[in-house]
């Protein structure tokens, strides 16, 4: 990207590509939301700080050279496509503040004024300037610079009043991401006060991750690089086991170990840990070493679903402690969308399995007949409904299978297929949405 010098004021070329730069000054201007900018900028910040402090720790190879021998200039490209990312949203954010209608003088809107921000995006400029410099000026980056350009960063980052001001208001604004019937329940008073007011703190709380991971999923959606998730991850990271440690004391101090609420904050703290476990150790290690595109699409889509549907379900859950009647549905109505594809994915595989350990004990025309028909069905059907990092592995093995016609070729390639559709199974009945569906091979 090409840097160009700014005007006293404001230059939106320091900021943006060129393409970026046409598509806003383009007649049709897109309406962008104050509320919504301010958060998702105030992410991308708390990000970068968290990120920063952490090192890369929460996303480190085992298998990685160590700090004095290994190349941290990866981490400093991250640290450029979130300056960049934050730049984007400060335009967006000062344009939404200044109104379509200019205007003299200084104008200030959801705590933020132009001039305000207007500094701000200077700050960012050097910040992007000085990140360009230290990545221009060798081939790799030692663990001694990465430090450097981190606390360089850190320094003039948190000498910005406005850059607290939109940390903080990502912690304030996390209720606007909790379900309306959830909210609606919370104000119905039917609970103790003490529970009320455990509730009141840890469901926003909840509401900022999901937030947080709303954001990811934007990425997603949108088709966008997704190694910069990594900064997003970094603070739902750092937000989730802040988190876990004011349940795990709100429970050493739960007078009534056999309350609902115990029982809910228990639950939740214990799958909160688990599935943060399970992220950060299987699928986003090692990714920001990680090339191949549709690589990384895997490992993010799988991390964000992983971490979105197990904190809807910890939500829900909560939900049963003000009604106990309340089904999971009614509380995230794509839930039940989700629990009706489980279901199906589930006896698809299961009937898959089956076809294809007939035909590995007898490779006749019939059970090879029998294996091709659920195949089929599975990937006209049903294939959708599983991560995209298994889509392509069924896929490979089914062309396998179709393109292979002597029996002696085709039989183990059955068995390793029946192994990997077992093992699919398995952890599709880990999803949370099927928690309370436990597996049964005989049901239609």
């Amino acid at each position: 990207m090409e840097l160009v010098t700014a005007e006293p004021l404001f230059d939106p070329t320091t900021l943006l590509s060129d393409g970026e730069e046409a598509f806003e000054n383009s007649a049709i201007m897109a309406v962008f939301d104050p509320d919504e900018l301010s958060f998702e900028l105030g992410i991308w910040l708390a990000g970068l700080d968290s990120f920063l402090k952490q090192g890369d720790q929460t996303f480190s190879d085992k298998n990685r050279p160590t700090e004095a021998t290994g190349d941290w200039s990866r981490e400093c490209r991250l640290t450029r496509a979130a300056l960049l990312n934050a730049s984007k949203l400060t335009f967006r954010l000062r344009k939404a503040v200044a109104g379509p209608i200019p205007t003299e003088g200084d104008i200030a809107v959801n705590g933020y004024s132009t001039s305000e921000l207007d500094d701000f995006a200077l700050v960012l400029r050097d910040t992007i300037v000085l990140n360009e410099s230290v990545i221009g000026a060798a081939k790799s980056l030692n663990f001694a610079d990465w430090r450097a350009w981190s606390s360089i960063l850190s320094e003039k980052l948190d000498a910005s009043p406005v850059y607290h001001k939109l940390i903080r208001g990502t912690r304030h604004g996390g209720a606007n991401f909790l379900p309306t019937k959830l909210k609606e329940l919370m104000t119905q008073g039917s609970i103790p006060f003490a529970d009320e007011v455990d509730l009141q703190m840890i469901l926003p709380q909840f509401g900022t991750i999901l937030g947080t991971l709303g954001i990811v999923g934007k990425m997603l959606r949108n088709d966008e690089p997704l190694k910069p998730s990594l900064i997003i991850f970094a603070r739902v990271y750092e937000l989730t086991n802040d988190l876990i440690t004011h349940m795990n004391n709100r429970l050493s101090r739960y007078p009534n170990e056999e309350a609902a609420m115990f029982d809910s904050l228990d639950g939740a703290s214990y799958t909160a840990s688990l599935e943060l476990r399970k992220v950060f150790s299987q699928e986003l290690t090692g990714l920001v070493g990680i090339r191949p595109v549709p690589s990384v699409f895997a490992r993010v889509e799988t991390a964000y679903e992983l971490l979105s549907d197990s904190f809807r379900q910890i939500l829900a859950g909560f939900a049963r402690v003000v009604d106990s009647d309340i089904l999971p549905a009614e509380v995230f109505p794509n839930f039940q969308t989700k629990l009706e594809q489980s279901l199906l994915l589930r006896q698809n595989l299961w009937k898959s399995l089956k076809a294809v350990q007939a035909a590995e004990q007898e490779p006749d025309k019939t059970h090879l007949e029998a294996v091709g028909v659920e195949l089929r069905e599975f990937l006209e059907r049903t294939i959708s409904f599983i991560f995209h990092k298994d889509r392509e592995t069924f896929e490979r093995f089914s062309e396998e299978i179709f393109a292979t016609g002597e029996k002696k070729d085709i039989v183990p390639i059955l068995h390793r297929f029946g192994a990997y559709i077992e093992t699919l199974l398995a952890q599709v009945n880990m999803r949370t949405v099927l928690a309370e569906y436990p597996f049964d091979p005989s049901a239609k």
